[in-house]
């Protein structure tokens, strides 16, 4: 459904389109590029267009791409209605199709089974509103509609939807601790994503970036279970974060020790809360360990139920106020 929006404020346009519908710039600007947006009733795909008062801009927004023809894939589904998804998902999946990505996608899985999905980030990125790497697993919200997208995109952007994570370190933390810092491309890796300000280097291009790391229970060969509070989203923050204070994941090939585990990265999005985009109602989701993540931490720690030492209440208040 198209939207008409008039310009109250002078400015740019992908500032002005991001900030009208909550959405992160780079998304309005991918919408104004694929000429979803007209200004003064003619189509415009320059985001730095600079707007004047009065003006008015239309937003159509983008058309969902083909459905793709997949093998069907089982995802746990921990929750559902009309305005969103929240799903357990399993790892070695890639969230949304991107250059250099060939196998199918968790987006492309879900329109195969004939989901509905929001289109305000354009086709490549359909209901996507954060991302998980694709060999972490857990709690990922899925968006299906566009009013949703927008409420909690905007909810990523004030922090009020809040991602809780459980990961396996290889040498355990002496303390709890925060990182807080700029990230960008390693300049003689450009895998990794660094600590620029570590570097020294200009921070142009960089990106404000925070988490708080808890340590949970070590093991005799000095492996720890930690629980992770992101404060930001970006690419590979925890991993350049507890690479930056020396620690790395089990199983993380490209930050830590290559062949240290047969398998993937354990790493797990383990809790996640937002308010619901339609009713204003508070939801926590948590998104139970998956089995080969369970099945080593009983294999290499002592703690006998899990279930019970993992209580979401319990990761809660272990933080506290101050995190």
């Amino acid at each position: 459904m198209e939207q008409e929006l008039c310009v109250r404020e002078a400015g740019r346009l992908d500032r002005f389109l991001a900030t009208q519908l909550g959405v992160a710039t780079n998304q309005a600007l991918r919408c104004i590029k694929a000429g979803c947006v007209q200004v003064n009733a003619k189509v415009c795909n320059k985001g730095g267009l600079k707007l004047k008062v009065g003006d008015l801009v239309v937003f159509t927004p983008p058309k969902a791409a083909e459905l793709p023809v997949c093998a069907p894939l089982d995802f746990e589904v921990i929750y559902e209605d009309a305005d969103l998804l929240v799903l357990n998902k399993p790892p070695y999946l890639v969230v949304h199709p991107a250059r250099g990505v060939y196998e199918l996608t968790l987006m492309e899985h879900l329109q195969a089974k004939g989901y509905t999905l929001s289109s305000l980030s354009g086709e490549l990125r359909c209901g996507i509103v954060h991302r998980l790497d694709k060999d972490t697993s857990g709690a990922i919200v899925i968006a299906k509609t566009n009013h949703a997208h927008a409420h909690l995109a905007a909810q990523l952007k004030s922090k009020e939807m809040g991602r809780y994570y459980l990961a396996i370190l290889s040498t355990p933390l002496n303390a709890p601790i925060k990182v807080e810092c700029h990230l960008g491309r390693h300049p003689k890796n450009r895998l990794k994503m660094t600590n620029l300000d570590a570097l020294r280097q200009e921070i142009n291009g960089g990106k404000w970036s925070k988490s708080a790391f808890m340590p949970l229970i070590t093991n005799a060969k000095g492996q720890q279970l930690i629980a992770i509070k992101l404060y930001s989203g970006r690419t590979h923050q925890i991993r350049a974060h507890l690479e930056s204070l020396n620690r790395h994941i089990v199983g993380d090939p490209l930050y830590g020790q290559a062949n240290s585990y047969n398998g993937r990265i354990l790493l797990h999005a383990y809790l996640l809360y937002c308010t619901h985009p339609s009713t204003g109602q508070s939801l926590f989701f948590k998104a139970q360990i998956l089995p080969d993540m369970l099945e080593y931490l009983q294999n290499n720690f002592q703690e006998v139920s899990w279930d019970g030492f993992l209580q979401e209440r319990r990761i809660f208040d272990l933080f506290g106020a101050d995190f």
